[in-house]
């Protein structure tokens, strides 16, 4: 009973990748004739079946691009670099999406340690760094089996060298993984898909609008009451927003 059950999911499982997959090469021979509202629906299909990746991503941050839908596109560019951080395809199309934004803020500027840190935390995403962690301690593990069967001192001593520098690299990467992983979770990313929105002190409409937003532009959640979101723009500025104002990245 309980190997059938587990064929029963494989089969599901693999029923599932290879309807993802004639979904997504039919979006692709829409997309590449012209025909992206069709490339966006299949795309779309894609994520109802529960499947995501940065290619799905940015694949539909090009389709809405094509049809000048400025916020969809950034929000998808911004979701597939959050899965691949330093893709140069993506960072490229999401800079020109950018530029056809209203909104020109001013960002606070990293300097000194906080800059490095951040540089080297956020150079690959969390679970690619586990990966990494992962793999440096899997090649310890070896190396200092070999090293307890090298009948040869030489060899014994380049295993022994070899080896703890793995297990260094290894709990570096787990370091950074971790750390990767809280910042991942405290920053809340979102973009704003009103064509234009006032941004008041408090979370209701009574107030008078601290500034206006326009489609496109990435604010950081901040905390939700009522109905609305507290928002930070690049600047440093705050605000709340009425909720469904705002798309959040961060949601798989």
């Amino acid at each position: 009973m309980k190997r059938l059950v587990i064929l029963s999911l494989f089969l599901m499982a693999y029923s599932s990748m290879a309807q993802s997959a004639t979904l997504f090469s039919k979006a692709n021979d829409a997309y590449n004739a012209g025909e992206y509202s069709k490339s966006i629906e299949n795309y779309e299909k894609i994520l109802d079946n529960g499947q995501h990746s940065a290619e799905l991503y940015y694949n539909l941050g090009n389709a809405h691009y094509k049809l000048n839908q400025i916020a969809p596109s950034i929000y998808y560019y911004e979701k597939a670099l959050l899965l691949k951080p330093n893709d140069p395809d993506i960072k490229t199309n999401l800079a020109y999406a950018n530029n056809m934004t209203l909104d020109a803020i001013d960002t606070m500027p990293e300097v000194g340690l906080s800059k490095f840190y951040n540089s080297i935390v956020r150079w690959l995403s969390f679970d690619q760094w586990a990966i990494i962690a992962v793999i440096f301690m899997i090649s310890f593990v070896l190396l200092y089996i070999a090293f307890y069967f090298f009948n040869f001192s030489t060899r014994k001593r380049i295993a022994f060298i070899l080896s703890l520098f793995c297990v260094l690299v290894s709990i570096l990467a787990a370091a950074l993984a971790y750390a990767n992983y809280n910042d991942f979770h405290a920053d809340q990313p979102a973009i704003v898909f009103e064509s234009e929105i006032a941004v008041r002190p408090e979370p209701n409409e009574r107030g008078q609008a601290v500034f206006t937003l326009h489609e496109g532009t990435k604010v950081q959640v901040l905390e939700a009451l009522n109905g609305y979101q507290k928002i930070q723009i690049a600047d440093g500025k705050t605000g709340w927003l009425p909720k469904e104002s705002i798309k959040l990245l961060k949601v798989f």
